[in-house]
């Protein structure tokens, strides 16, 4: 879309508007080092943002924009693009309210429509609350389910990235049960090859995709368990054949300290808590979420939208600027294999 050595164009979307999404947003864009990597802008209410800079003590200059095209993008002045016309006055913090859903809902559309216009490299999303899209009778349960949906992508692949570590999920949000039962042969092939697919867009020649172990000490050959034997060993075997540099399955009381010390590119966790607890106990701060396999490149702090702190100036923005930066450096990396030809 554009040449590498121009920053990419990331939209920063505000999230539910009662909870601490306008503060860490706007904490976000008020940081320098943002500047430095990318073109930011937010896509949200000036009004609401106000508010919480108001809180903050803080009177950053708004400019109000109708396209990307029209942002300045220099620090000391935040762009804000509203794709609503809502009237804000009834907006408290702290508080499940359907028109915060809606709203939320919004940001997140207009953030589909620009990234498949290509007005934006990528999207950096503030959380929203469940409980509000549901009042607002919006029939998604998060983030990644709209993204997915609204985008038509053949998939979406969920990875955290904290420091060296980058794990993917073979599913997120199912009963331990019910997980173990679903990290089969065919569902594991199926991501491993996906992963292989979305890390060569990255500019990886042949990502090194270690496969984390269900059982302890990878079932020690059956002893205690045999889901290794069954099912991820004849995933990591039929992914070789396909020319995938997959490995394992390696233990997972040591497959995520080797990735954290960059043995390999990538971890495929079997389940939601064997990646989550890895990751945000090496750095919760600095853990955020990517979403790989979307027509542009979307991340997500890790945390929610925090109602017990909202409007208090008190919200850590640590994990947002984060979401921010990591998204352009990864998105620039996808520019750069895109203009390579290859």
């Amino acid at each position: 879309m554009q040449s590498v050595n121009v920053k990419p164009v990331v939209a920063v979307t505000m999230g539910d508007p009662s909870g601490i999404g306008p503060e860490i947003v706007l904490k976000t864009l008020m940081t320098p080092m943002i500047y430095e990597v990318c073109k930011p802008f937010i896509i949200g209410n000036a009004d609401i943002l106000a508010k919480s800079a108001g809180i903050l003590n803080q009177s950053p200059v708004f400019h109000k924009i109708k396209s990307p095209r029209e942002a300045l993008y220099t620090f000391g002045t935040i762009d804000v693009l509203d794709p609503g016309n809502y009237d804000t006055s009834g907006i408290v913090f702290s508080s499940v309210q359907a028109k915060a859903g809606m709203m939320a809902f919004d940001y997140v559309k207009k953030s589909i429509e620009l990234g498949l216009a290509g007005e934006i490299d990528a999207v950096s999303t503030a959380p929203i609350n469940k409980a509000a899209l549901r009042a607002a009778k919006i029939n998604f349960i998060g983030h990644t389910e709209i993204y997915a949906e609204l985008t038509k992508a053949p998939y979406a692949l969920t990875m955290f990235n904290v420091h060296k570590l980058r794990v993917f999920f073979v599913s997120r949000h199912l009963s331990l049960r019910d997980a173990i039962a679903y990290a089969n042969k065919g569902n594991v092939l199926r991501f491993i090859r996906n992963i292989d697919t979305e890390f060569k867009k990255l500019g990886f020649e042949k990502p090194k995709i270690a496969v984390a172990a269900i059982n302890p000490h990878g079932g020690e050959g059956g002893m205690f368990g045999t889901e290794e034997i069954t099912d991820l060993i004849p995933a990591v075997e039929e992914a070789k054949k396909l020319g995938i540099h997959a490995v394992g399955p390696v233990p997972a009381d040591s497959v995520f300290h080797l990735g954290a010390q960059g043995r390999y590119d990538c971890i495929l966790s079997m389940y939601h808590d064997q990646g989550h607890i890895a990751c945000k106990t090496l750095d919760f701060d600095k853990s955020v979420t990517l979403t790989l396999g979307l027509p542009f490149m979307r991340s997500s702090v890790d945390h929610g939208t925090a109602f017990d702190i909202a409007g208090k100036g008190i919200a850590n923005a640590a994990s947002m600027i984060e979401s921010t930066r990591v998204v352009a450096e990864y998105s620039k990396m996808a520019i750069a294999r895109q203009e390579s030809g290859k």
